[in-house]
């Protein structure tokens, strides 16, 4: 109930953000604002997560980022700086107030993903609700191995409390802010997506 409330004021409160970064997408290239992509969930169910679209709308389909032979051909100018900053994942925060989604725990994985998810079964991090950031954002992000994220996201769920959920928040911003463990390149940013077989599936 917390997490639904608070993702009802972060809607509001980040109203003029969304409305500027929609405007930001909409003038740099043609296409929808948000994508959609399946991720797993709480008991390894299957959602719909959401972000902005941060690539061109001719991007090949069902081909990930770093198999494209001139991904940063793709990748618009405004999507760099979403990547960067992380702001291409707030439209996330529908998916919190949806129930989908805490804002801390473990970040969801892709729906093929199966070596991160059999890693978490070992933790039981897939019992969980996957969260917008967690313990495995702020030690080591995109940077970490499958094995060491799993470990991390166990360690949350076995110390899951609140001032565990402070230090995730508070451990973000200043990540975000820094841009610790992102992986940029003007490639792709995130673990994940290097690793999943699917593209970005622009939501209708």
């Amino acid at each position: 109930m917390s997490d639904i409330l608070l993702s009802l004021i972060g809607m509001i409160l980040l109203s003029p953000v969304f409305i500027i970064l929609i405007l930001a997408i909409k003038l740099d290239s043609r296409g929808p604002v948000l994508f959609k992509q399946k991720r797993v969930g709480i008991n390894k169910t299957h959602f719909n997560i959401l972000k902005f679209r941060t690539m061109k709308i001719d991007t090949p389909k069902d081909t990930p980022t770093h198999l494209l032979s001139n991904p940063e051909n793709y990748i618009t100018r405004v999507g760099r700086f979403l990547r960067k900053t992380s702001l291409d994942e707030l439209p996330q925060i529908w998916n919190i107030f949806r129930g989908d989604m805490s804002i801390i725990g473990p970040r969801p994985a892709l729906w093929n993903q199966y070596d991160l998810i059999a890693e978490r079964e070992k933790y039981g991090a897939n019992d969980v609700m996957p969260g917008l950031t967690g313990w495995a954002q702020i030690n080591g992000r995109d940077e970490l191995p499958i094995d060491v994220k799993a470990s991390l996201d166990g360690e949350y769920v076995k110390k899951m409390s609140l001032s565990m959920d402070v230090k995730c928040f508070f451990g973000t911003i200043v990540s975000v802010m820094k841009s610790d463990g992102v992986i940029e390149g003007e490639v792709v940013r995130s673990h994940e997506d290097r690793l999943a077989s699917d593209k970005e599936t622009v939501s209708k």
